[in-house]
């Protein structure tokens, strides 16, 4: 099993890789580039200073990896090292020595319209492109992170130790972060700074935000928590002290820095309500709980009386489910629910804290699935009622109620158990409706909105992350398999 293991560990790998891949080169190949302004407002703003729109569009274009861009600053301070004579003014001399640099290391050079400032741009082949997307993929913090020249002798090392703040945590200095490994109260209880996943930066919606923040980071208002820090001093603060970051001295705020005593003064806020990924994921796991309790005893059921009433009557509302529309079925079990329940029909009215807002979405979300589940397993319980281990069972005396009990439930327990990975995928993804029509802040309808948005750093991060999640959960229903029924074995081929 451990061979098999490996095997398909690697094999999703190379899965994960195909499809980021083959998406990066659609975007980069048959996207035009000036679409991802068509729903920029800054053009617009802009369009009144030709300069400033030129540097503003070359700067995204550099973020999102179509071109190498510098500016007249950072233009002239490449130049000077081969041509210290160069400077800034638009001369016919200095641009002869721009260009002479330009020519040597691949760069056009170019002047503003107005000001008639140079400034530099060098086309990215697709290649250098998905070589820079995968080569900056994983980040890992080690003590030579960080290089500050105005800091010489900053200590280096990596050493558990029990923090003033943090409490026992793996304690990081020369590293981008101070608090390698910590452990809190929150799910999952161990957490770490030392990898990080780098998609990219989300433009031009989300603009400047790297796409692990826009997609995994928390969201709502900040939240204030009470602090000791390590002067003994007591704050109240939204500051996430586990995200402490180095920051360079001419950068730090002294008050922050005599808080925190070291160099590490950079942090993120606490925010009060759940990311993208984990408002969709908490929906998605709760609806796959609601679907499949609803829809096993229900299946299970109208098998057992096929062709009795309940079987009709179940029959009837599978039907009625997938006869009415999505949307239709969305807006009814809303309207119900605010009506008679007293439900908030929008989720922002209440928010994230609330459990009253998560009433609806969930139970909707988990309702849609319902009556594919009932069919599939409806057919195939009734499928086992005439294997030969039923008939067997009947001849040794036992009844019904047994037989389901303790041969076909077992049975079909193992497909159940392999289709609830990727069920969790599917609410996941593809709850686009409901988070829309319940202005649920979740990953359902990030997809579409970033490709409309034409937000392709967004795509290939989504596009990344369902891949990864996908291909894992297909293994994970595997292994899951042989916990249900040990008379499974995986293994490769050839393999006992």
């Amino acid at each position: 099993m451990k061979k098999y293991v490996f095997f398909r560990i690697i094999r999703s790998l190379v899965s994960i890789f195909l499809v980021t891949t083959l998406t990066y080169i659609i975007i980069y190949s048959l996207v035009p580039r000036s679409d991802v302004f068509k729903n920029d407002t800054m053009v617009s703003k802009l369009k009144a200073d030709p300069d400033k729109l030129t540097d503003y569009e070359n700067t995204a274009f550099s973020k999102m990896n179509y071109i190498e861009y510098y500016d007249t600053k950072s233009l002239l301070a490449k130049a000077e090292k081969d041509s210290p004579e160069v400077t800034a003014k638009p001369t016919a001399a200095n641009k002869q020595l721009l260009e002479k640099w330009g020519d040597k290391n691949g760069f056009t050079i170019h002047q503003f319209k107005i000001g008639k400032g140079f400034y530099a741009t060098r086309e990215l082949s697709l290649l250098e492109r998905l070589g820079r997307f995968y080569g900056n993929l994983i980040q890992w913090d080690n003590p030579w992170a960080v290089h500050d020249a105005k800091n010489p002798n900053m200590p280096r090392y990596l050493k558990f130790e029990n923090d003033k703040l943090a409490g026992f945590a793996l304690v990081g200095s020369g590293t981008k972060y101070r608090y390698q490994i910590y452990f809190n109260s929150s799910f999952p209880y161990i957490h770490q700074n030392f990898l990080k996943f780098n998609l990219g930066t989300s433009y031009p919606t989300f603009a400047g935000i790297p796409v692990t923040t826009v997609i995994g980071a928390r969201q709502g208002k900040t939240e204030v928590v009470q602090n000791v820090y390590p002067n003994g001093k007591t704050f109240n603060s939204a500051d996430n002290i586990y995200s402490r970051q180095y920051q360079p001295k001419a950068k730090q705020d002294s008050s922050v820095r005599e808080r925190y005593g070291d160099d590490y003064t950079n942090t993120t806020q606490n925010y009060q309500d759940p990311s993208m990924i984990g408002t969709s994921f908490k929906a998605g796991i709760w609806a796959l709980i609601i679907s499949y309790v609803i829809s096993i005893p229900m299946a299970i059921l109208m098998a057992r009386y096929k062709g009795k009433w309940f079987d009709k009557a179940g029959t009837a509302i599978v039907t009625i489910l997938i006869a009415v529309p999505s949307l239709a079925f969305i807006y009814a079990f809303r309207y119900l629910g605010s009506s008679l329940f007293g439900l908030p029909d929008s989720f922002p009215t209440q928010g994230a804290s609330s459990f009253a807002s998560w009433v609806s979405p969930t139970v909707i979300l988990g309702l849609l699935s319902v009556s594919g589940l009932v069919i599939w397993f409806r057919r195939y319980m009734i499928d086992q009622q005439s294997s030969d281990y039923v008939k067997f069972a009947k001849a040794k005396g036992l009844n019904d109620g047994e037989i389901y009990r303790k041969h076909i439930f077992k049975n079909a327990s193992i497909p159940i158990v392999q289709g609830i990975p990727g069920s969790i995928i599917g609410l996941i993804g593809g709850a686009t409706i409901t988070e829309t029509i319940f202005a649920m802040p979740g990953m359902g309808k990030m997809l579409p909105d970033a490709i409309i948005s034409h937000n392709n750093p967004i795509v290939i991060g989504l596009v990344f992350i369902f891949t990864t999640i996908a291909v894992f959960s297909v293994l994970l229903g595997d292994i899951l398999m042989t916990i249900v029924d040990p008379r499974i074995k995986l293994s490769t081929s050839g393999d006992d």
